[in-house]
C-alpha cells in the first residue's frame, strides 16, 4: 500500500495586543534601507497593516510562555506601529495580526523572510502607477500616496508610455533602464522601434545615442530662434519633446517649419517699429554674417542724459549693493535672499544706464539699420549705418567753387588750392603768364605746382623718416580715417588698410564671444574719435603715447587676414600668420572654440575623425569607435573630445603643445560708453581702453620652446 504524504501545517496566526510585542535581538537586518519609518507609519495609517508580523513566544527560565512575544522579522513594521502609538493615533493594546512560530530558530525566521522576498520589478511599478493614473488619480495624489515627488511620478508614467514592444524587451532584460529612459524623449512608438532596430546594428548603444537619433531634425529649445518666439510656438500648437531624466535645456521643438514661420513673422513685426523711426532702409534676417557692417559709416548717436530722479535712483541702488556686499564680505556663502536682491539691483542699474540713443534726423534719412536675433534669442537692432552710395552728399568736392577761388586769390597760400585756368577751346593753359600781365596774382601753372609739391613731398619724406613719433602719428591718422570713417581722404599718406569682410565664414561666427569682444572694442574707440574726420589729427595729438599705441594696435588688428580661400593661394601669407600666432602664443582652444559635428567632424572623412580621437585620447579609444558609421562616429567624437583642447591643424599654433591643461584668460571688453562732448569722461574712457589692452597683453602666454608639429 502506498504511503500517504504528510500534509504541511502552517504556523498559527492570531491577533496580539501591541503592548505584548517586543523586538528580538535575533533580527538579521542591521542596516537601514528602503522606505523610512515615518513613511511606513503614514502608509499603515492610510491602508492599515498589509502584512502580518512573525513572532515567537518569550519563555521564562522554566520554558513556560510569559505572555510576551518577540519579533525576529518585521522590526520596521513594529517601529512604524510604535510611532503611531506615540502619536496617539493607535491604541497601546490595539490587536496586531501576527504569525506565531515555535519551530526552528529566530535567526532562521528573520533570514528567510528577507531572502525569500522578491523585489518588485521596476516595470511592474511603472505600470502600476499608470493603472492608478488611468483610474482617475492625479499625479499629485499618486505622489502623496506613495511618498514620492510629483517629478518621480511623471518619470515613471513616462517610462510606462514607451512602446509596448520595447517594454517587453526591457522586462526580459534585453534593454537597460538607461536605454529605456532614452526612449522616453519621443512619444512616437514607431520611431522608437526604428531606433531600437538601428542601434542593434551599431556599436554605440548608449542612452545618449538613442536620444540623438530620436531628436534628429528637431530644434533645441536653447536655439536662439526658439528663445526668440518664446511661448508663441506652444500657443500655435507646436510639439515639444522633453527628457524627464536629465537636463534637456527645455527640450526639442519638432515642427521646424512652424518655428521658422513664427520667427519670420515676429521679426517683421519688430522691424516695422524700427522702420517707423524713419531710417532710409532696414534689413531683416535671422542672422547676418559677421563683418556685414564693414565698409559702412557708423553714425554715433547721443545717449539721452540721466534725469535727476534717475541719478538719485542709481546712487541709491549702488549704495544698497555696496552695503549688502560689505555686510556679507566674511560669509562663506551669501544668503539666497541677499543674492537675489543683488541680482535685482544689477538688473535695475543696467536698465537705467542703457539709455536710448538719439540720432540726427538728417542722418536717419540717409542711413539704415539691421534687425536680427542675437545668440541669446533677443532682438538685435544695429542702427545708424550709412552705405557708400548714400554718402555722396557728405564728400566735399576737390575743386573749390568760384567764391572760394576769389578768396584764395587774395591769400599768399592760395597757390596750393587754386583751380585750373581754362582756355577758350576747353584745354588747360600750359604757358607761363606774359611779362606784361601784371594785374594781380594769378593761379600758379599746373606744371610749376607739380614741381614745387614734388620737392615738398621729398622734404616731408626726409623729415618724417627722421621723426618716428610723427611717422607713427601719421600712420595712425590714416589708419583711423580708413577704418573708422571709410569716406575719409584727409591724409597725404598712400597707405590703404584693408579689413577682411569674411565673405565665407562658419555659421554663427557673429555670435561668438570673440566677435562680441572685437566689435565692442571698435565701438568704444569710435565713440572716442571725433565725428568730423577733419578734427581727427588734432584729437590724436591729445592722446598720450600709451593710448596711441593701443588705438594703433586695434587698427592693425582689423587688417589681419589669415583666411584661406580656394581661389587665392597665399602660402607666404598663411606662413606669416603662423609666425604672428607663435609670437602671441595664440591658443584657439582657450578662446572657446571646440570641435563639434557642425563645425568640423560632420564635414571631414572618417579617417580624419579617427585620427583626431587618436591624437586626443589615444590609439585604444580610436580603435574602439572606428567601426561606427560616419554620422555616429562624428557624434561620438564630439562627446569624447569635449573639453580636451584638441584642435584641427589650421587652428594650431606652431610651437605650442597640442593639448594643454591651463586656460589663457580672455580680458573683458570695455564696458563704459563715453560721450565726446565731455572731456573728463572721454579721458576716463581712454584710460579704460588702455587698461583693457594691458590686461589683454598680460593674459598672453610667453612663447613656449616646444617643437612645431
Amino acid at each position: 500500500m502506498a504511503k500517504t504524504a504528510q500534509k504541511i501545517q502552517l504556523s498559527a496566526s492570531r491577533d496580539i495586543p501591541f503592548n505584548k510585542l517586543v523586538l528580538s535581538q535575533s533580527n538579521v537586518r542591521r542596516i537601514k534601507a528602503g522606505v523610512s519609518i515615518e513613511e511606513l507609519a503614514e502608509d499603515i495609517a492610510r491602508r492599515t497593516l498589509l502584512q502580518s508580523i512573525t513572532v515567537r513566544p518569550v519563555l521564562d527560565e522554566n520554558g513556560a510562555e510569559t505572555g510576551m512575544f518577540e519579533i525576529p522579522a518585521g522590526g520596521r513594521r513594529y517601529r512604524a506601529l510604535e510611532l503611531l502609538v506615540k502619536q496617539k493615533r493607535l491604541a497601546r493594546n490595539a490587536p496586531i495580526p501576527c504569525v506565531v512560530r515555535t519551530e526552528g530558530t529566530p535567526e532562521e525566521d528573520s533570514l528567510a523572510e528577507n531572502i525569500q522576498r522578491a523585489p518588485l520589478h521596476p516595470l511592474d511599478q511603472f505600470r502600476a502607477f499608470l493603472a492608478l493614473r488611468e483610474k482617475g488619480q492625479s499625479e499629485e495624489e499618486i505622489a502623496a500616496a506613495f511618498f514620492v515627488s510629483v517629478a518621480v511620478v511623471k518619470q515613471r508614467l513616462r517610462l510606462a508610455s514607451v512602446s509596448p514592444k520595447l517594454l517587453d524587451i526591457y522586462a526580459e532584460d534585453g534593454m537597460t533602464l538607461d536605454q529605456l529612459m532614452g526612449f522616453t524623449v519621443s512619444s512616437d512608438h514607431e520611431r522608437q522601434e526604428q531606433v531600437w532596430e538601428a542601434i542593434q546594428r551599431s556599436y554605440n548603444k548608449e542612452a545618449y545615442q538613442i536620444r540623438r537619433l530620436l531628436t534628429e531634425g528637431a530644434v533645441r529649445a536653447s536655439d536662439k530662434r526658439a528663445q526668440y518666439v518664446g511661448e508663441d510656438y506652444i500657443a500655435a500648437g507646436g510639439a515639444v519633446m522633453r527628457d524627464l531624466f536629465q537636463n534637456d535645456d527645455g527640450g526639442w521643438l519638432q515642427d521646424v517649419g512652424l518655428l521658422d514661420r513664427l520667427v519670420a513673422e515676429k521679426l517683421e513685426r519688430d522691424a516695422q517699429a524700427i522702420r517707423a523711426e524713419g531710417w532710409k532702409w532696414v534689413e531683416v534676417a535671422t542672422d547676418f554674417p559677421y563683418g556685414h557692417t564693414y565698409g559702412l559709416r557708423h553714425i554715433s548717436g547721443e545717449r539721452q542724459p540721466l534725469t535727476d530722479e534717475e541719478t538719485a535712483t542709481l546712487d541709491a541702488l549702488r549704495t544698497e549693493a555696496e552695503q549688502l556686499e560689505e555686510a556679507h564680505a566674511d560669509a562663506d556663502e551669501i544668503p539666497e535672499e541677499v543674492d537675489r536682491r543683488l541680482g535685482e539691483i544689477e538688473t535695475a542699474i543696467a536698465a537705467i544706464e542703457e539709455r536710448p540713443v538719439s540720432y540726427d534726423p538728417v542722418e536717419i534719412a540717409r542711413a539704415g539699420a539691421f534687425v536680427s536675433i542675437d545668440g541669446s534669442g533677443r532682438l538685435r537692432v544695429e542702427r545708424g549705418y550709412g552705405r557708400p552710395e548714400d554718402e555722396a552728399s557728405l564728400i566735399e568736392p576737390d575743386v573749390p567753387d568760384q567764391e572760394n577761388e576769389k578768396e584764395t586769390s587774395a591769400s599768399p597760400s592760395s597757390a596750393l588750392a587754386a583751380s585750373k585756368a581754362v582756355a577758350p577751346n576747353g584745354g588747360a593753359v600750359q604757358s607761363e603768364p606774359a611779362e606784361d600781365e601784371d594785374e594781380g596774382l594769378r593761379p600758379l601753372p599746373d606744371k610749376l605746382l607739380t614741381e614745387l609739391t614734388a620737392y615738398r613731398t621729398l622734404a616731408l619724406r626726409e623729415a618724417v623718416g627722421n621723426d618716428p613719433s610723427v611717422a607713427f602719428l601719421a600712420a595712425l591718422h590714416v589708419f583711423c580715417l580708413k577704418l573708422f570713417y571709410h569716406y575719409g581722404s584727409d591724409s597725404c599718406l598712400e597707405i590703404e588698410p584693408k579689413s577682411v569682410a569674411f565673405g565665407a565664414q562658419a555659421p554663427g561666427l557673429g555670435d561668438m564671444p570673440l566677435a562680441t569682444k572685437v566689435d565692442a572694442r571698435h565701438h568704444d574707440w569710435s565713440q572716442l574719435l571725433p565725428a568730423d574726420p577733419g578734427d581727427l589729427w588734432d584729437a590724436l595729438t591729445t592722446f598720450d603715447a600709451k593710448t596711441q599705441q593701443c588705438l594703433f594696435a586695434h587698427c592693425v588688428s582689423l587688417t589681419v587676414n589669415a583666411v584661406h580661400e580656394a581661389w587665392s593661394r597665399r602660402p607666404r601669407t598663411i606662413a606669416h600668420a603662423d609666425r604672428l600666432a607663435h609670437v602671441l602664443s595664440l591658443d584657439i582652444a582657450a578662446t572657446g572654440w571646440t570641435p563639434t559635428v557642425d563645425n568640423f567632424f560632420g564635414r571631414v572623412t572618417k579617417a580624419r575623425i579617427i585620427e583626431a580621437v587618436r591624437e586626443a585620447k589615444g590609439a585604444e579609444q580610436a580603435k574602439r569607435i572606428e567601426q561606427l558609421k560616419k554620422g555616429d562616429l562624428a557624434r561620438e567624437a564630439e562627446q569624447m573630445l569635449a573639453g580636451s583642447g584638441w584642435l584641427p591643424e589650421p587652428l594650431r599654433t606652431p610651437g605650442r603643445a597640442l593639448h594643454r591643461s591651463e586656460t589663457a584668460s580672455v580680458s573683458d571688453h570695455v564696458e563704459s560708453t563715453v560721450e565726446d562732448t565731455a572731456a573728463i569722461e572721454r579721458e576716463t574712457a581712454i584710460d579704460e581702453i588702455v587698461d583693457e589692452s594691458d590686461a589683454g597683453d598680460a593674459s598672453v602666454d610667453e612663447p613656449q620652446d616646444v617643437a612645431a608639429e
